[in-house]
Order: C-alpha cells, then sequence, then structure tokens
C-alpha cells in the first residue's frame, strides 16, 4: 500500500527564481566591466574577483536552468522523480567552479607576491565599489532561498564570495593608492580564495551526499526505525530507505511488516503521520504486509 502527496506551496527553487534572475542579470552586466577595467589596470585582485563574477553568471545561469527544467518535467516517461535531481548537480557544479577559481587565484597571488606588478589603484578602487553595490542587492536577493535551496546556496556562495571579493580590492585599492603597498594586490587575492575554499568544499560535499542518495543530514535512520517499530501492530520493519530529491524533498519507502490479525489501514495512517509531522518527510511509499507472507526477505539488496 503506497501514501503520495502533492505539495501545495512550490518548492523552494521556484519560490525563489525570480530573485535569481534579477541576481544574474545584475552579475552579467557588471562581469564584463570588471573584466575590462581588470585588465585595464594590470589588478590581479580586481581580476580574481571578476573571475568570481564569471563563475557567479555561469552558476546563476546554470541554477536557473535547472530550476526551470525541473519545473517542466514531468514524472512520465523514464523520468518517474522528474528533473529535480538537476538542481543538485548544479549546486555541485558551483562548488567545483569556486574551488577551481579560488585555486587558479592562490596560485596567481602566490606567484606574484614577490615580485608586485604595477597597479592603477584608481580605476580598481571606482569599479571595486561599484561591483561592491552590485554584490550588496545579489546577496539581499538570494539570502532567504540560500536557506531553503541547496541550489540557490550555491548561487549565494557565489555572490558572497564576490562580496568579501570586492571588500578586500577596495582595501587593497585604497593601500596601493596612499601607502603604495603594491603586494595588498596579491594579498588580498589570497585572501578571497582561502575564503571561499572551505564553503565550496563543504557545498559539494552536502551536493554529492544527495547524489548519493545518502540520508538527509540530522536525521537518525535508527530513531525513525524505533518509532515506525512501536506503531501497534507492527512486528518487524525492513528495507527503509530515506533520502533527499533535491530542496525540502525528502522521499522514503519502508516494508512494514503487522501480525496477521491487525487492520493495515490504522498502521498506514500512523506510519505515513509520523513520517510528515516528525521529520518532514510527506513523499513516502509504504508497503504493509503480513507476517505471514514471504519472498521480500529474499530480496538480496
Amino acid at each position: 500500500m503506497a501514501a503520495t502527496h502533492d505539495h501545495g506551496v512550490p518548492r523552494a527553487g521556484i519560490r525563489h527564481k525570480r530573485s535569481l534572475i534579477v541576481a544574474f542579470l545584475l552579475v552579467v552586466v557588471f562581469m564584463v566591466v570588471e573584466i575590462v577595467t581588470g585588465i585595464a589596470t594590470g589588478s590581479l585582485a580586481l581580476l580574481s574577483d571578476a573571475g568570481h563574477m564569471a563563475t557567479d553568471a555561469l552558476g546563476l545561469g546554470m541554477a536557473l536552468a535547472a530550476i526551470s527544467a525541473a519545473d517542466r518535467a514531468t514524472t512520465g516517461g523514464r523520468h518517474t522523480y522528474g528533473l529535480y535531481r538537476l538542481e543538485i548537480l548544479a549546486a555541485l557544479a558551483n562548488a567545483i567552479l569556486l574551488i577551481v577559481v579560488a585555486g587558479y587565484v592562490l596560485f596567481e597571488a602566490a606567484r606574484r607576491i614577490d615580485q608586485p606588478p604595477d597597479v592603477v589603484s584608481g580605476p580598481m578602487l571606482v569599479v571595486a565599489i561599484l561591483g561592491l553595490i552590485v554584490n550588496l542587492i545579489a546577496w539581499r536577493l538570494l539570502r532567504v532561498g540560500a536557506a531553503e535551496s541547496i541550489n540557490v546556496e550555491g548561487a549565494y556562495l557565489e555572490v558572497l564570495a564576490d562580496l568579501f571579493g570586492s571588500v578586500g580590492v577596495i582595501v587593497a585599492a585604497l593601500l596601493i593608492r596612499f601607502a603604495d603597498w603594491t603586494w595588498a594586490d596579491p594579498v588580498f587575492a589570497v585572501v578571497i580564495g582561502v575564503f571561499i575554499l572551505p564553503r565550496a568544499w563543504n557545498l559539494g560535499r552536502r551536493s554529492l551526499q544527495i547524489l548519493l542518495q545518502a540520508a538527509p543530514e540530522g536525521l537518525d535512520i535508527e530513531e525513525v526505525r524505533s518509532k515506525l517499530d512501536a506503531i501497534a501492530g507492527v512486528v518487524e520493519i525492513h528495507d527503509l530507505h530515506v533520502w533527499t530529491l533535491t530542496s525540502e524533498m525528502d522521499v522514503a519507502t519502508l516494508h512494514l511488516v503487522t501480525d496477521e490479525a491487525t487492520d493495515p489501514h490504522p498502521v498506514l495512517d500512523q506510519a505515513r503521520d509520523l513520517l510528515e509531522s516528525d521529520y518532514g518527510i510527506a513523499h513516502a511509499t509504504i508497503q504493509v504486509e503480513p507476517d505471514t507472507h514471504t519472498g521480500c526477505a529474499e530480496v538480496s539488496w
């Protein structure tokens, strides 16, 4: 017997799609300005920030594409769960992009620290201030969504890295302009890279856990099993699986074995209500079978 439910509230990705679109347009426009100015001034810190901005544009674009594709897809044909996992793939791709860019910036900064090049601080400072404004707007747009969707969180981390990058570039430009500390440019590039690497790593780790169908973080499988086993009439539980399809969409499948005299309908209702109320699992496929039934135990995986 199965219990499945439709969600009355749009999932997190859809709820924050408009914010992603606005942030994407802001980032694309400013990315061009920052790259051109970075090349013209010779600033590595500005170019590193422009590199993050470029990954922002790509990352935001992937996030939007994943949300749109998942929203249009149906559960018919081969994609019986739809294309919601595209949002997790976009988050993983964002993490990889951040790691690659941060690694390149660290490598280039180490090469330049001993022999920092001349940097034109005036244009560097103006563009960095404008970048800070753009990033603050994008940060504000995505902040709420990042707490609800791992896909939006990937885009948010991209913007957050740029936000701190812009601050670093501003400080570096001021130090170069008023103290002639040319080493400030590569040093702040290192700070930007070091700031974003662990966050990108954590995002990638969590994305991989979802793709590998691990149980949701913070969910104790043995506790779930124990509570289900405490339902009156249940004598055994097997084939219990819980995984995340995409943000705010956890899924469970399980077999409940009851004694032969037990009415399966109340057992099914209690199990369904327990999973939804205690663990937020609104989509569960539950098979209730009497203890006289045979065959399931012979499944080898």
